[in-house]
């Protein structure tokens, strides 16, 4: 009898682990899978990536070729966006960390409302540059130029204006920005 319950408990422990151990993995293969699921429009690494012209929150003219020899992190974001605010600390840090390693940061902002993208800029301490269209995601020229569908995604451009990334996640944003200032 004594064996009997051993072998039970041995086959429940198994069993446990075994369900312990698929639901662990299920659930790193959803969060590694978020670039495959809504990064896949994002231009692609090696292209060009398209040149904008764009209003800042005090109606200045931003471009992107004016940051041309360096690279530039774009994130699109808005204010209304639960995701964009959880990372906004992290867009924040790497900006603080590279600034002065030849990294610009461009928001870019799918706000539709002037006060309340000046408003979120403030709040999470934004001091980069930000341009917006004042127009929703789906109906920005610049999202259809850079296939933006998801927000927040960020894009990360060469020194000679070329594509190197395009994410999803901050995360690995700030993996290639590590990679890359070594």
């Amino acid at each position: 009898m004594n064996m009997k319950y051993i072998r039970r408990a041995t086959m429940a422990l198994l069993a446990a682990f075994s369900m312990w151990s698929y639901t662990a993995k299920a659930q790193q293969a959803t969060e590694m899978d978020y670039d495959a699921q809504y990064a896949t429009e994002l231009v692609k690494p090696g292209t060009k990536a398209p040149d904008f012209e764009l209003n800042s929150p005090d109606g200045k003219k931003v471009s992107l070729s004016q940051f041309k020899g360096k690279y530039v992190v774009l994130d699109f974001w808005a204010s209304w966006c639960p995701d964009c605010r959880k990372d906004a600390p992290n867009i924040v840090a790497m900006y603080n960390k590279y600034k002065d390693k030849g990294v610009a940061f461009v928001g870019v902002s799918f706000d539709t409302d002037v006060a309340q993208w000046k408003a979120a800029i403030e709040k999470y301490g934004m001091k980069y540059a930000h341009v917006s269209e004042l127009k929703k995601m789906r109906e920005a020229n610049i999202s259809k130029a850079y296939g933006v569908k998801w927000i927040p995604s960020m894009v990360l451009v060469d020194p000679q204006g070329k594509v190197v990334m395009g994410t999803v996640l901050s995360t690995k944003l700030e993996k290639e920005l590590e990679k890359l200032f070594k």
